[in-house]
């Protein structure tokens, strides 16, 4: 009988501050898309009834409802954004 000698671990390197930054702005640009999905299914973005825009308020509405999502994504959000980021970091796909 043959004992192998322990396996040793290799230690990856950090992450790269440039990846962080990139998966943590993937992060929020998930929570982004999420936010405005639920604006929009909150009424967010629908023209009124009265002393509505028209037509060119139907066409931007949509932007504007992605617009504010972003803004409360990268303000802190609802904490999808840290959560994500914080799940790739310890899953390993940081590296």
């Amino acid at each position: 009988m043959k004992i192998q000698p322990p396996s040793t671990v290799t230690a990856q390197p950090p992450p790269t501050p440039a990846k962080n930054e990139a998966l943590r702005d993937a992060a929020v640009e998930l929570e982004a898309a999420f936010l405005a999905e639920m604006l929009r299914s909150a009424g967010l973005g629908k023209t009124p009834e009265a002393f509505g825009g028209g037509a060119g308020e139907d066409q931007f509405a949509s932007m504007l409802v992605r617009q504010q999502a972003e803004q409360l994504a990268r303000a802190g959000g609802i904490g999808l954004s840290e959560t994500l980021f914080n799940a790739l970091m310890e899953s390993g796909n940081a590296t």
